[in-house]
């Protein structure tokens, strides 16, 4: 059956339309047991299929399809292999919507801020219990993080002795800690 558009000056023969989309409709079920075998969801295969027609009908007064069967064959595969890595891309960027339920909170339950600051509160009184060159090697690393180097020059003092006097301190907050 010839069809015939005008478009301005132009006149364009649109038979492949009817038969394409005829084509369509005779091998509509192998365009979607193809569908299914790339997604292996029935439902998706018929989505896929579904906008392969839609796509059969505005593009088939466009250009002229010599094979119409491979042609449909190759929209279908195609359509469906970027419809199953738009879903692996979703699944992998969006989490489901249970998977939230059971991640802790950043804030913390009540009982663990209490604790949290008793153990602050203890670890302050142990560094203010520290020998002056000790406490201020072990704050100029720990709260301002300088260097050895840079704490042995402020302090005139070797970098072994920083590292022995940082660590007495971290030694002797531990053991605040662990007396609590």
């Amino acid at each position: 059956m010839l069809l015939y558009a005008f478009c301005g000056d132009a006149v364009m023969i649109v038979e492949e339309q009817v038969e394409l989309s005829e084509v369509f409709m005779a091998h509509r079920s192998q365009l979607r047991w193809a569908a299914l075998k790339i997604l292996g969801n029935p439902e998706r295969a018929e989505d896929v299929v579904q906008d392969a027609y839609l796509k059969v009908s505005e593009a088939a007064a466009v250009f002229h399809v010599k094979q119409p069967v491979a042609y449909l064959f190759q929209m279908v595969r195609n359509l469906a292999i970027d419809h199953h890595r738009r879903i692996s891309f979703e699944l992998n960027l969006f989490e489901g919507e249970d998977d939230g339920l059971h991640v802790p909170s950043p804030i913390g339950m009540p009982e663990a801020t209490v604790i949290g600051r008793q153990h602050l509160k203890l670890v302050a009184k142990a560094i203010s219990e520290l020998p002056e060159r000790t406490r201020r090697a072990f704050e100029l690393h720990r709260l301002e993080g300088q260097t050895h180097r840079a704490i042995a020059a402020e302090l005139a003092i070797s970098t072994s002795l920083v590292n022995i006097l940082i660590h007495e301190a971290i030694d002797h907050c531990r053991a605040a800690l662990q007396s609590a």
